[in-house]
């Protein structure tokens, strides 16, 4: 009967000869050898200041058909469709790049459809932000708040400097709980054809990225920027160790471009083409499947201009490498009309390089009542030269819809919004997100000017 309390009387104190070391550890100093421990806590301490939390509120639009027996008894005009309004609220990241102007970049679909914007900075502080522009092809979005004292701004990497393997540290406002770190790595780069966006040429990481991290801060162990988180690649929305950031260099150029035009104003090469598979690399001479292909170039376009000819493989642009089409086309959107770019290429198996002036994409087409409500139905585009002045045309509306009730016609351009001067979209979109009570729109129809009254 001695023989179990022997072996639990061994057992005890086995784990006592175990637990002692532990307790032991726990008692070390801070250094070990007369060495510092390695910490991330020193760089985040002058990094985290210029992460900020972000809070919208919002209506939400909806159509709803009403049944055709309406019109039996209120009449043959009585419409079958109704807006109804919603209410809704979200939550996102951003950070600041501009400390005296007060500049915070974010995702264009953390703020979309928002009326009301709030910032919250580090220290706890709440303000109020207002939109300077926004671009929903490369889900980017530039805000400004008003001049606050004491606030940090970031520095900017160069992402086109990032190698797979380096060290990645994700800062942001998961799920509203409040400014959370996590560090990876960088895991791939030239990321696309994910249909996030329309433009794709991402980062990806292992570092934790969770909803509420949209528009937070990619950083580098130097603390500074290198990309804007953006999405996450997991079943139910959460993290599993692959996360999506847009590169800072192509914010750059995108946020600029807001700042000078009101909008984003995309550069266009002109060829049409697609991946570089190993046969096609082989059959041209190229060692390498690492490039975009050209099928086609685009009569008059830039790219024909600059003597690129189909059968080229496009391989850098600007010194950098191209890994795919869809990266090249990524880089060549954000670099901005009228930009000169550098593009090495392969032809006959020989390298060479090849100047280019990029073009303007042609007009880009926005739905109104992405801009307001009480145009739904219409669609708005730049004017173009042949226009003969500067505003934003009517190049399509609906029959019935609530544009058209309220007297616009295909074919206006409008020229002012309440008395303010409207010369492109990103111009109209500004006005407009300061939600007038009424929209007295300075229109010109042919070769008259009138005003509509919106109310």
């Amino acid at each position: 009967m001695k023989k179990p309390l022997l072996v639990l009387s061994a057992i005890a104190l086995s784990i006592s000869s175990v637990l002692t070391p532990v307790a032991a550890t726990a008692a070390l100093p801070q250094a070990v050898s007369n060495q510092q421990l390695p910490s991330l806590a020193p760089m985040l301490e002058n990094v985290t200041p210029a992460v900020v939390s972000i809070a919208i509120e919002g209506r939400q639009v909806s159509r709803q058909r009403l049944p055709e027996t309406f019109r039996f008894f209120f009449g043959p005009e009585f419409p079958t469709e109704q807006l109804r309004e919603r209410p809704f609220r979200g939550l996102g990241s951003g950070v600041i790049i501009d400390a005296d102007q007060g500049y915070i970049v974010t995702n264009h679909h953390v703020i979309n459809g928002a009326d009301k914007i709030a910032v919250q900075l580090y220290d706890g502080r709440e303000v109020s932000a207002e939109l300077i522009g926004s671009d929903e092809m490369s889900d980017i979005a530039l805000l400004k708040i008003e001049k606050t004292k004491n606030l940090t701004a970031i520095k900017l990497a160069n992402s086109d400097s990032l190698r797979v393997g380096d060290f990645a540290v994700a800062i942001g406002n998961p799920f509203g709980l409040g400014q959370t770190v996590t560090s990876g790595i960088i895991s791939a780069l030239g990321r696309s054809g994910l249909n996030i966006e329309n433009f794709e040429n991402f980062i990806q990481t292992d570092a934790a990225i969770n909803s509420g991290n949209s528009g937070g801060a990619l950083v580098n162990l130097n603390g500074e920027l290198v990309g804007i988180n953006t999405a996450i690649l997991g079943p139910n929305g959460g993290n599993v160790g692959i996360g999506f950031a847009i590169p800072v260099n192509m914010v750059k150029s995108l946020t600029e471009q807001i700042l000078e035009y009101g909008e984003v104003k995309r550069g266009v090469l002109g060829v049409l083409g697609g991946e570089l598979t190993s046969e096609l690399a082989e059959a041209f001479g190229y060692e390498t499947n690492h490039g975009a292909f050209i099928n086609q170039v685009i009569p008059d376009s830039a790219a024909e201009k600059a003597g690129l000819k189909a059968g080229d493989i496009i391989v850098s642009v600007n010194g950098k490498q191209i890994r795919t089409f869809s990266e090249l086309r990524a880089k060549i959107a954000t670099l901005g009309a009228g930009k000169k770019a550098a593009l090495g290429i392969v032809r006959d198996g020989e390298s060479r390089t090849v100047d280019v002036v990029l073009q303007a994409a042609s007009q880009s087409k926005v739905k109104a009542e992405s801009l307001h409500e009480r145009l739904a139905g219409a669609e708005f585009a730049n004017t173009s030269a042949d226009d003969g002045v500067k505003g934003v045309k009517v190049t399509r509306l609906e029959e019935q819809s609530m544009a058209a009730r309220y007297g616009l016609e295909q074919g206006d351009i409008i020229l002012g919004l309440n008395r303010q001067p409207i010369r492109n979209l990103g111009e109209l979109r500004k006005a407009l997100e300061k939600n007038p009570n009424v929209l007295a729109l300075e229109v010109k129809r042919g070769n008259n000017v009138l005003y509509l009254i919106i109310r």
